[in-house]
């Protein structure tokens, strides 16, 4: 007889282990000849040598699974043992799995382009209205990056411009004041990871969230690096954060053109960047417009009224010139 310990890494045991232990239960049963003790995240194994290296390869199996698709259910648990058909990818357009099992795959042709851009270069702009999945694709495409180990660490910024409020009257400390701004892109990691791994990814600092103005002096290497919100850079701010980009780095920035709430009459870095940065090499320009908007209808409605309205105006004054 041999005993071993295996520790359970990048998962949430209470995913392996079922409700009320259920999943372990199931487990135990296929595995007569072993004696199974589960504390957290370590599993102490006593038993026969040959189904302890069943075991443990099954075991992996089913972390490995759980990681891709973020659920597991009775059904997987005993295929994956016994050794029948799993559950295999209906495309291979799928980016994650969010926390429910759904597929977070591209539901428009230029969110296609964001992901091959996103696959072929090293810094891609992603420019377009609301709704558009910008920014949710662009964690997604992280997300992956960190699960398939090919990015160490995840970090997320955005520029912290008041849109109505000033940060110094909010209430609490620094922390507080800022969270507001960085709320969608909690949001998105929440929809996508375990709500104790995304816990544990954030106190190791495996995901970081900063406003843009933490990353002066930095190099950031070995990471996924997304800026949401762009427009509402500076030209000094967005050149600063296009230049910490260090070894083994890709980064995405987002944002929309339609809505800079930066004082009147200063130019957005965003606007800029990309007229400056068009033509080099190893940089990606994807523009995305209303029809690759998938929130409710009503925003597409919106978004080309005041498009519509905008040009009226436009026109309009125009015209007054003239005269």
């Amino acid at each position: 007889m041999i005993e071993k310990h295996i520790v359970l890494e990048d998962i949430d045991p209470v995913m392996l282990y079922g409700a009320g232990n259920a999943y372990l239960q199931i487990i135990k049963a296929l595995y007569p000849k072993l004696r199974i003790v589960a504390r957290d995240n370590v599993m102490r194994v006593l038993g026969d040598e040959e189904q302890m290296a069943s075991f443990e390869e099954n075991i992996e199996k089913i972390r490995l699974h759980i990681v891709k698709y973020n659920s597991i259910n009775e059904e997987d648990i005993i295929n994956i043992i016994k050794g029948g058909k799993t559950k295999e990818d209906t495309a291979n357009d799928v980016v994650v799995y969010n926390i429910s099992g759904r597929p977070i795959k591209s539901r428009s042709e230029n969110q296609q382009k964001l992901i091959n851009a996103y696959n072929k270069t090293d810094m891609v702009f992603a420019i377009g209205p609301a709704g558009t999945g910008k920014t949710y694709l662009s964690i997604a495409l992280a997300v992956k990056a960190l699960k398939e180990k090919t990015a160490k660490k995840i970090i997320l910024s955005r520029p912290a411009v008041e849109a109505g409020e000033k940060l110094g009257f909010l209430p609490g400390d620094m922390k507080d004041k800022i969270d507001p701004y960085l709320q969608p892109l909690y949001d998105a990691l929440e929809d996508m990871l375990p709500t104790v791994k995304l816990q544990d990814m954030m106190e190791k600092h495996v995901i970081q969230i900063a406003p843009l103005a933490f990353m002066r002096g930095r190099t950031l290497s070995d990471a996924v690096v997304i800026l949401d919100e762009a427009q509402n850079t500076t030209t000094a701010q967005i050149r600063m954060f296009l230049t910490r980009m260090g070894w083994n780095t890709k980064m995405i920035i987002t944002g929309d053109l339609t809505q800079v709430d930066l004082p009147h009459g200063t130019t957005s870095g965003l606007r800029e960047a990309v007229n400056v940065l068009k033509d080099v090499e190893g940089i990606s320009i994807v523009n995305m417009d209303e029809k690759d908007i998938v929130r409710h209808k009503l925003v597409t409605r919106i978004v080309n009224a005041y498009k519509n309205f905008k040009q009226a105006s436009d026109e309009q004054a125009k015209r007054q010139k003239g005269n």
